[in-house]
Order: structure tokens, then sequence, then C-alpha cells
């Protein structure tokens, strides 16, 4: 991975990650730029498979001020992403079957300088799972801070 743009913690916390993917992403230039400028959030987006065509839906990229006015994109408009048929069929099964779903964790630049954007298949967490990842992060930070201080 090259530069990141934006990061979901949100989804981290939300969803235990099963299997992670990249995927292209579709832009227009002004929001390549905004990109560039880390001017996305990523936080409520979610992707959806329609048509056996992948799209991040819900994702806000924000209209970058040096833009024509009127070539105005829509900032939550639906982005189409790119993968491979066997990833699409991979994904659209398992969201079927194990009721899982297709989360962004992040949107960056790769060493050829394009978007892409790392997906995940995820499943729901519940209540004392989260507790848990909690409880777990919290008693590493301490051991780290045990370890820094001795």
């Amino acid at each position: 991975m090259g530069e990141t743009v934006a990061r979901n913690k949100k989804a981290f916390h939300d969803y235990e990650i099963l299997e992670k993917f990249e995927a292209g992403i579709s832009l227009q230039g002004s929001e390549v730029k905004a990109l560039r400028a880390s001017r996305v959030n990523i936080k409520d987006s979610f992707v959806k498979i329609i048509k056996n065509e992948a799209f991040l839906m819900n994702a806000h990229v924000s209209y970058f001020e040096t833009t024509n006015a009127h070539f105005k994109p829509d900032e939550r408009r639906p982005r189409k992403l790119l993968l491979h048929k066997k990833q699409i069929n991979k994904l659209l099964e398992k969201v079927m079957r194990e009721g899982s779903t297709i989360v962004p964790l992040s949107i960056y630049f790769n060493h050829k300088n394009l978007a892409k954007v790392q997906i995940a298949l995820a499943k729901g967490k519940n209540l004392h799972d989260k507790r848990q990842t909690l409880k777990k992060k919290e008693a590493d930070r301490a051991a780290r801070a045990a370890m820094k201080n001795y």
C-alpha cells in the first residue's frame, strides 16, 4: 500500500474482518483532486453488488474548490469498484449464503499512483464481542506502556 488517504476505523470496531480485497475505483477528475487533499469520509459507507458490478455507496468525497461549479459531482454518488468477475461472484456468494457484509477499510494511492479501495468481507459483532475487543485493546496498550517504562 502507498499513501493512505482515508481509513474506516468504525469498520474494525463494528465488524469482524474475514477477508480483504483490493479494488480500483472509478472517479471523476475533481474527485481525484479531493482524494489527494484527503477530503473523503468512508465511515458510514458500504459496498453493494448491483447486476454483477460492485459499487461503493454512501462514501462522501467533498467538493474541491478549484473545480468548475457547473461540473460539480454529487458528493455521495455511488462509485463503481473495479474488481474481477470471479472476485465479485465470490463476494456475492458469501453475502447471500452467510449474511456477511462488504465494508471499505481504507482508500489509498498505490505505487502506480492509482486510487484503490481496500474492501473486506465482514461479519457484524455483537455487543459483548465489541466489549471484549475493547478490553483486549486496553490490555495490550497497558502491556506496551509497562514494557516502555521498564
